[in-house]
């Protein structure tokens, strides 16, 4: 696989977290902490997530 490949389901899995996010209606401690981890795993990318944010 390449980087490009490994960036691109990195985004994809930040997004689709999201989207559970802005759906969640109640307090979901996992959620948040995977949505942590998916921030973290994109700026070792050098990826900027502000602009994937819409919750």
């Amino acid at each position: 696989m390449t980087l490009e490949e490994q960036k691109q389901i990195a985004i994809d899995y930040y997004v689709n977290l999201m989207r559970i996010k802005a759906h969640e209606t109640g307090e979901n401690k996992e959620l948040d902490y995977q949505i942590k981890i998916a921030k973290l795993k994109l700026s070792t990318f050098s990826i900027d997530v502000s602009d994937l944010e819409f919750c």
